[in-house]
């Protein structure tokens, strides 16, 4: 079995970050007053040689918080019935508690000192997730209270392109846009993405570099 190679480490990468994609549906633009109606996590660990691949994946229905908005705008473009009971949801509270112990494994696992939200057009998906840890009154959060990972940028940099169907294709990433605005399987695309950004940074030698040997 192959030992750890201690110079392709996800702390080191990201320079003692955890990175996790995270997709929030919700039922509204307003993260303070709309409700938040689904979120999926995709966690990452690095193989021996230092590519970045996926780990574990998280997914959740969650049922609207009681007094929060919900725009019917929203619910005919994301197609979700938050009343549905099939959708077996649990509350928010709940789902976060599961996904902050899969995450502080993560990085436990991986020596990280605090998780950091990868998304597309990350802003939004930060300030739900927020919203929702202060309405759950948690008194732990392992991710990064302001910094994120946006896809939506680092796409733009690399395949010049910021939608995520269009980046996702530029990639060589098949995308259904049927499928889209779920929130599983946007984390999955945008997963695939951001390994394929950081792996052909990689590939064009951008890591490591001797920015590594500065102290």
């Amino acid at each position: 079995m192959l030992q750890k190679n201690q110079e392709n480490t996800l702390n080191k990468r990201f320079r003692g970050f955890y990175p996790v994609v995270i997709d929030i549906e919700t039922a509204g633009f307003n993260a303070e007053k709309d409700a938040l109606l689904e979120i999926a996590i995709i966690t990452f660990k690095m193989d021996y040689h230092g590519w970045l691949i996926i780990d574990h994946k998280l997914h959740f229905h969650i049922i609207p918080s009681p007094g929060l908005n919900i725009e019917k705008a929203a619910l005919a473009f994301n197609k979700i019935d938050p009343y549905n009971p099939l959708r077996i949801a649990i509350k928010e509270s709940e789902a976060l508690k599961k996904i902050f112990c899969t995450v502080q494994k993560g990085m436990q696992a991986q020596s990280c000192s605090k998780a950091i939200i990868v998304a597309h057009n990350a802003a939004f998906d930060h300030s739900f997730l927020m919203a929702a840890i202060k309405r759950s009154s948690l008194k732990y959060n392992p991710f990064h209270l302001f910094s994120t990972f946006d896809t939506a940028t680092l796409s733009g940099l690399a395949l010049g392109q910021t939608v995520l169907a269009k980046a996702c294709i530029a990639a060589g990433i098949k995308f259904d846009t049927n499928s889209a605005h779920s929130a599983l399987y946007d984390t999955e695309k945008t997963a695939k993405l951001f390994c394929e950004i950081v792996n052909r940074w990689k590939r064009l030698g951008g890591w490591p570099t001797n920015q590594n040997k500065i102290k």
